[in-house]
């Protein structure tokens, strides 16, 4: 009877350790995938959701010896919210690593020279993986174009703020390498003329030479007389002017309408580039007064009216000849 017992619990012992080692082989097992999957884990997804959402996805082949994997490994709490890239053929062990250490997937978004705070706003609010609120109390002029990437849950907020601070830090610099007798001293200002460079030109070359038009212009007094300030003035940025500028724009009576008032006007028309705001700080000396569009996606300087009268005169031709009134 007593080797009976014993055999029984011999063999009971054999099965525990073989079920333990079967289970502890499956931890190891190559997992079900046969491509890389994106899968995301949310904020506040609890353990045994995430399990059954990889089982589901083809990434694991049974919820329950994940679950159990967490456990041995008190890894339970330690899953972090995210997006993640599970490579083909991962192993439970392998997938619980990456949630739990693993690198989460980096997303981009990317503000283009010359946007307004508007349209700013809105490409934020169109990221695909940003969470809360937009922030709408944003300036113009205050956010710097670039490239930005992010993670899955991060929120509005703090990529606005990384816009703020990346724009702060730039005209910080830019500032700094500008000339003695720059007749731009402040921040606001400095933006402000990069901004109308930024609309006047997208020419990388001309940048400068922009920005020497418009600092003689300033330091003879003159009108900067730059249309898109006049469009800023219709539109506010807010939306795009569908018509060309009438005579009756150029007299509109508005601060941003550098054809009706005198020097810059009293803020941003749009959100310059790092190139546009080194360029405002970093003019071009020259003796031109005077621009207008060449036809082949440039400008034509001078430095007379007669000059330019006749640059614009060949413009005028060419706009006629291409079938715009």
């Amino acid at each position: 009877m007593q080797r009976a017992v014993f055999g029984l619990a011999v063999l009971a012992l054999g099965l525990c350790a073989f079920a333990i080692w079967d289970i502890v082989d499956r931890f190891d097992a190559v997992g079900p995938a046969r491509s890389e999957i994106r899968i995301l884990v949310a904020r506040g997804d609890l353990p045994s959701k995430v399990a059954v959402r990889l089982e589901q996805m083809g990434v694991i082949e049974n919820s329950l010896i994940f679950r159990l994997l967490m456990r041995v490994n008190d890894k339970e709490g330690a899953i972090r919210a995210g997006e993640y890239d599970v490579p083909a053929g991962a192993t439970p062990r392998d997938v619980l690593q990456l949630l739990t250490e693993g690198p989460t997937v980096v997303r981009k978004l990317t503000v283009p020279e010359g946007s307004t705070t508007a349209e700013v706003l809105a490409i934020v609010h169109g990221a695909v993986g940003l969470v809360g609120e937009t922030p709408q109390s944003v300036a113009e002029g205050t956010l710097l174009p670039e490239t930005y990437h992010y993670s899955w849950g991060d929120t509005r907020e703090e990529v606005i703020g990384r816009m703020e601070h990346a724009m702060r830090e730039v005209v910080s610099q830019a500032l700094a390498s500008r000339s003695s007798e720059h007749p731009v001293s402040t921040p606001l200002e400095l933006i402000t003329l990069a901004s109308i460079i930024e609309k006047e030109t997208s020419v990388s070359g001309e940048r400068s030479r922009v920005a020497g038009v418009f600092i003689n212009r300033l330091n003879r007094g003159m009108l900067l007389q730059s249309d898109p300030t006049t469009i800023y003035a219709i539109t506010r940025g807010e939306k795009t002017l569908s018509r060309r500028l009438t005579y009756a724009d150029l007299k509109y009576d508005d601060p941003y309408n550098t054809y009706s008032r005198p020097g810059l006007p009293p803020g941003p028309i749009a959100n310059p580039g790092r190139a546009s705001l080194m360029a405002a700080a970093n003019p071009l000396k020259t003796e031109e007064l005077y621009f207008v569009a060449d036809g082949s996606g440039g400008h034509v300087f001078s430095r007379s009216l007669l000059e330019h009268n006749r640059n614009v005169a060949r413009w005028r031709r060419i706009q006629r000849e291409r079938g715009f009134r």
